[in-house]
């Protein structure tokens, strides 16, 4: 080829320490990204358990549902020879076994047994469900002192199954629910109400079983396939 002219090109490899900074630089810029897609996960997370704990009709127990994060934490990701990872996560808060045990029940299912004695006491529809705060027990009603205000328990047995009843009782005229009563220390009807020889006060039972009412499972996976996107947005953002 006859020489008419020549384009020269010549390039240098940069130095190594140009390598370095760009290999610090997108390491800083994927660590950052992924701590705050997992604490943006785990926000998600908590919100979405919640929700569906309410629209379960578990009242408030979701609120004893918190989260985290490697980010809230100020915590720096874990670095190993493969990488590094950054997490969030979902945790029950509170410190009650009660009401850990009943989050438990409602996300994974349960069988129920008497802690102590043979038998679980459901209350009847006559007394009222709860001592306070507290699901009402024989021992709850004794406690507070409904042995005065309706009548002691007798334990029966009817068809085979325990019973816990109240004798020479009344209940609403009204048909209200809850809301026996004794008679007076005359022996005399309480105004609005009506004499009920046996109240049924207590059934007791065995044991009982919850089925899973929220699939918490299912919602981590949820926020788990989501993270890769939100690292993307993450990276976008900068």
């Amino acid at each position: 080829m006859d020489d008419m002219g020549r384009v020269k090109v010549q390039l240098r490899m940069p130095p190594r320490s140009a390598f370095d900074k760009f290999e610090r630089e997108t390491r800083a810029r994927l660590e950052a990204a992924a701590l705050n897609a997992t604490h943006v996960a785990a926000s998600q997370a908590k919100s979405l358990i919640r929700r569906e704990m309410a629209a379960a009709a578990l009242g408030r127990l979701g609120n004893a549902v918190d989260g985290g994060s490697d980010l809230e934490k100020h915590r720096a990701p874990r670095r190993s020879a493969a990488g590094f990872a950054a997490s969030g996560w979902v945790h029950i808060r509170s410190q009650s076994d009660r009401t850990r045990g009943a989050i438990e029940a409602y996300t994974a299912g349960a069988d129920i047994a008497p802690r102590r004695g043979r038998y679980l006491w459901i209350p009847g529809v006559d007394i009222p469900a709860r001592a306070g705060r507290a699901r009402m027990t024989p021992e709850a009603y004794y406690r507070a002192g409904l042995d005065k205000k309706i009548g002691p328990l007798i334990p029966i047995v009817s068809d085979g199954r325990p019973l816990l009843i109240v004798e020479g009782a009344s209940v609403s005229a009204s048909g209200k629910a809850r809301s026996a009563k004794g008679l007076t220390k005359r022996g005399k009807l309480r105004k609005g109400q009506i004499a009920k020889p046996v109240i049924v006060a207590f059934i007791g039972i065995r044991r009982t079983s919850r089925e899973a009412r929220v699939d918490v499972p299912a919602i981590m996976r949820e926020m788990q396939a989501k993270v890769p996107g939100l690292v993307a947005e993450q990276l976008n953002r900068r």
